[in-house]
């Protein structure tokens, strides 16, 4: 009885040993000094308190000041046309462990207040996974629903319920 309890013993302790690794993803930059500011060891800025890599998601040059993704009418999908920034995000996120964001799904008035709320963490989702199987951990990374709640642009029209389709990026802190 004592050898069927200490072999369950070990064999417990040993399953809570298992390590999980990160999938690698390629490099968007395309090597080293390419200039697209994603890598970088300064964690701290000028004397603001703040993390230094603020400087590079406000760089305009850079793909990372680019904070929304939007979407095709009554869709969740995100297209090829943001590929590269939800990648340039992720990466961003899996080489500074201490950035996290929320990510924001949105979508126009059109259609009830429960369909547009569930339509908004569907987007939001969509990023939230396309960014954790590039290598960003899950816990760097929130996704809320505002729905209908919070558009860019008021008024009818295409050009206007386009713009209210998308996913905002937003960094924690910043």
């Amino acid at each position: 009885m004592r050898k069927l309890l200490g072999v369950s013993l070990i064999v417990l302790l040993s399953a809570c040993a298992s390590q999980t690794t990160q999938p690698e993803v390629e490099d968007l930059a395309g090597g080293a000094g390419t200039g697209s500011g994603l890598g970088g060891s300064d964690l701290m800025g000028s004397g603001s308190g703040r993390p230094g890599y603020f400087s590079q998601l406000q760089d305009p040059n850079s793909i990372l000041s680019q904070r929304s993704v939007f979407y095709d009418y009554d869709s969740y999908t995100v297209t090829s046309e943001y590929r590269e920034l939800v990648l340039s995000h992720a990466k961003f996120l899996r080489d500074h462990a201490d950035a996290s964001v929320i990510l924001q799904g949105n979508t126009d008035d059109r259609g009830s207040r429960e369909y547009n709320l569930a339509l908004g963490q569907r987007r939001a989702d969509s990023v939230r996974n396309m960014m954790t199987l590039s290598g960003a951990r899950d816990g760097q990374i929130e996704s809320v629903s505002l729905g209908e709640e919070k558009p860019r642009a008021l008024g009818q029209g295409e050009s206007t319920w386009s713009q209210n389709r998308r996913t905002d990026i937003i960094y924690r802190g910043e």
